[in-house]
């Protein structure tokens, strides 16, 4: 069995009398790319400061590689990198010197490495250009090549998203993507934006009030319970008949309003469905479904119509 790149061990942060994270339980596989979701104030930053040691852990650990954040602070964070929030670079230095000045920090790293994370994250042709005339998705993609000059085998991103336009959103949901699959990295990822994380991540965990109330798989998705809103159009006359076969044959309650049925199901019900309500003799002119977004299903679960 493959070691979690981390694990997080009944995690939590206490601020006074307040108890801002509520021990957190979960393993981080690597070479996926796992996000934070939760509205504001859920506890996802204070989570990800507490990963990579920038404030103290109340109770529980973090281990890294196997390693405790706690009591092998050194082993355990040479493993990571991480942008929390923006990158920090120098603007009147081209995007090689930043990165020169970065590696003089760590032993071990060379001028072959820098090349390497260059062409990772497809810098080439403007590293040799001042920061400060970069754009926002250039300077998140230097400080992801920052991050990533040790040869971390976790890389943590804050919002890496935060600001850009689609193109830069694209371009960094791409590299994260490839960093996971290629390089064998675990990508750590904090975001509000719904539509980007749903695209982006193998795993979501949904943060409420510091309490870690669901993983979403979103690779399978669409067979979560329940996933699909089937609307069959059949005339009403026949609504009854398809209503008490719903209800005995598959445990389903469909409601009905003019010519249409409308219920609740899994993916994989979805044929044997249309099947026995077609060999019932229910007329039917045809039937839409509608998957339920990662959005839907985080507002379903949260129970709040307030998104960060």
């Amino acid at each position: 069995m493959t070691e979690p790149a981390m694990q997080l061990i009944g995690l939590k942060k206490q601020i006074g009398s307040k108890l801002i994270v509520k021990g957190l339980d979960f393993d981080i596989k690597p070479g996926e790319v796992f996000g934070f979701l939760g509205p504001n104030g859920a506890g996802k930053t204070t989570t990800i400061r507490m990963m990579v040691g920038l404030i103290r852990i109340s109770e529980g650990d973090v281990r890294i590689k196997g390693k405790s954040i706690k009591t092998n602070y050194k082993d355990a964070i040479r493993h990571v990198g991480a942008i929390v929030e923006n990158p920090e670079l120098y603007g009147f230095m081209s995007g090689y010197k930043n990165l020169l000045v970065f590696s003089r920090m760590i032993p071990g790293i060379t001028k072959e490495r820098i090349d390497e994370v260059v062409k990772l994250v497809g810098l080439e042709k403007r590293i040799n250009q001042k920061v400060k005339r970069y754009s926002l998705g250039m300077r998140q993609r230097l400080g992801i090549a920052q991050a990533l000059l040790h040869n971390p085998s976790i890389l943590i991103l804050d919002e890496p998203t935060n600001g850009l336009d689609p193109s830069g959103i694209r371009e960094i949901r791409h590299y994260i993507r490839r960093l996971a699959e290629q390089e064998n990295v675990a990508v750590i990822v904090s975001s509000h934006l719904l539509s980007e994380m749903e695209l982006m991540c193998d795993r979501i965990g949904i943060l409420k009030n510091g309490e870690l109330i669901s993983i979403q798989q979103i690779q399978t998705a669409e067979e979560d319970t329940p996933a699909e809103v089937v609307h069959i159009n059949c005339p009403s006359a026949d609504h009854e008949k398809a209503q008490r076969l719903l209800h005995e044959q598959f445990n389903i309650t469909a409601m009905g309003s003019g010519e249409k049925l409308a219920f609740q199901v899994t993916r994989e019900q979805i044929p044997a469905i249309i099947k026995s309500l077609a060999m019932a003799d229910v007329s039917m002119y045809g039937f839409t479904v509608e998957r339920k977004t990662l959005e839907d299903k985080f507002l379903h679960v949260i129970g709040e119509n307030i998104i960060e």
